[in-house]
């Protein structure tokens, strides 16, 4: 037998046996001051590609109004406790009309944070007799609550329709013994690689198979969609996502989450998720910011549309110069190169020192070994100067041969030069 603890100081995990040489830089950076393109990182300033503040409105001066506003009026502590014993109010339920109504979903709820949010919805919406069935990329809030799963769950090859399939017959195979039914889990984004989930594809297979569908659309929602509502707008299969779930971290640069759907499993996730029945309620400083910034989401469009000239800009720049940025149909920009950590904190330290660039890179053992995803997010105040150089110049990139085994490498960085 030995100490719990003990494990630990031989084994940090894929990321902590980093940690002697990454903290405070390459991991857990401290980038500082107002949201924006441009913040400070060890004291100067930086350019700033890793912020999911994709519409801008964390700095809209509406938004600035009702935050102030809404934290003189109550603090950052009412109402106190969980919803269901003294933290509920009537501006929770007008978010949650709302919301419902923007999604076009009978029902919504707001809840307290996304990832615990998803989690939680995962955990509640099965027993042991159900079969979970989820794209294998899925994010690691997804991932954790598929953990708590007692029963049977199965990954299908990321967007692979045939292998959903195969695994959409295994599961039925279980569920016909068990009397139990299937949930089939996929995101309306794939936050690394930009990439949406086949939600179309996936609805077209319940004419076959009996299953349910939840769709974690945390990119998707206000910037996918002819209004903004999300991926199943954007493809045309809202009705068929039996729950829908969205975050206010991104679009709506705040904090917290929803769940949507019909007002029976609505209900029934209100009176048993325990992330919410055992969890403090979302502060009113909170819920009334994101009324606000929904409002603005509905009659504003001119962000969005602003956001995607800004993604269309950059990612064509981007194929022009010879760069792999995969099959990504949002605003998540990714670079794909190759080599491994060491190569990464090379890359990272040359782009914030050299260059000013302060963009998320990222390894193993998120992505696969060997590759290095260079992970840009534009957003609607994107830099004006840099997307007219993607979308006008006229050369390539001059390459400088500063790692010669990792051509595509040296090009990024070399790009970064005329930032």
């Amino acid at each position: 037998m030995s100490d719990l603890f003990k494990k630990f100081e031989n084994n940090m995990g894929p990321l902590g046996k980093w940690a002697s040489i990454a903290e405070g830089y390459f991991v857990f950076p401290k980038l500082e001051g107002p949201i924006s393109n441009r913040m400070t990182f060890n004291g100067k300033q930086v350019i700033t590609w890793s912020v999911n503040d994709y519409l801008g409105l964390s700095n809209h001066p509406d938004v600035r109004k009702a935050d102030s506003e809404a934290a003189k009026d109550y603090g950052s502590a009412y109402p106190m406790g969980a919803r269901m014993m003294s933290g509920h109010t009537s501006m929770h339920e007008k978010l949650e009309n709302e919301l419902a109504d923007f999604v076009n979903k009978e029902s919504a709820y707001v809840l307290n944070f996304g990832y615990q949010g998803i989690l939680s919805i995962v955990d509640t919406l099965v027993n042991k007799n159900d079969v979970i069935v989820y794209d294998i990329d899925s994010h690691a809030c997804i991932v954790d609550g598929v953990r708590l799963h007692v029963g049977k769950r199965f990954t299908f090859q990321h967007n692979d329709i045939e292998s959903l399939e195969k695994n959409l017959v295994r599961a039925q195979n279980i569920t016909e013994k068990t009397g139990g039914g299937i949930l089939v889990i996929s995101e309306g984004v794939f936050g690394m690689r930009g990439e949406q989930g086949k939600i179309k594809e996936i609805v077209d297979l319940k004419k076959k198979y009996n299953f349910r569908l939840l769709v974690d659309d945390a990119h998707g929602f206000g910037t996918l969609g002819s209004d903004g509502s999300g991926v199943g707008n954007e493809q045309n299969v809202q009705d068929d996502i039996d729950v829908y779930f969205a975050t206010f971290a991104k679009s709506l640069a705040s904090t917290g989450a929803f769940v949507a759907g019909s007002s029976n499993v609505i209900k029934f996730l209100k009176y048993n998720m325990r992330s919410q029945m055992f969890a403090k309620s979302l502060q009113m400083q909170l819920v009334i910011g994101a009324i606000k910034r929904l409002e603005i989401l509905k009659k504003e469009p001119q962000h969005r549309e602003k956001l995607w000239k800004n993604v269309k800009a950059l990612q064509s720049g981007l194929v022009k110069h010879g760069f792999d940025i995969g099959t990504t149909k949002s605003c998540v920009t990714p670079v794909f190169l190759k080599g491994d950590v060491p190569e990464a904190m090379v890359l990272v330290k040359d782009l914030r020192e050299k260059h000013n660039i302060f963009c998320s890179i990222v390894v193993y053992p998120v992505i696969p070994k060997g590759l290095i995803l260079l992970r840009l997010i534009p957003t609607f105040p994107a830099m004006t100067s840099f997307l007219n150089f993607l979308a006008e110049s006229p050369s390539l990139v001059k390459i400088h041969a500063i790692f010669p085994y990792l051509p595509l490498l040296i090009k990024s960085i070399a790009l970064s030069n005329f930032l």
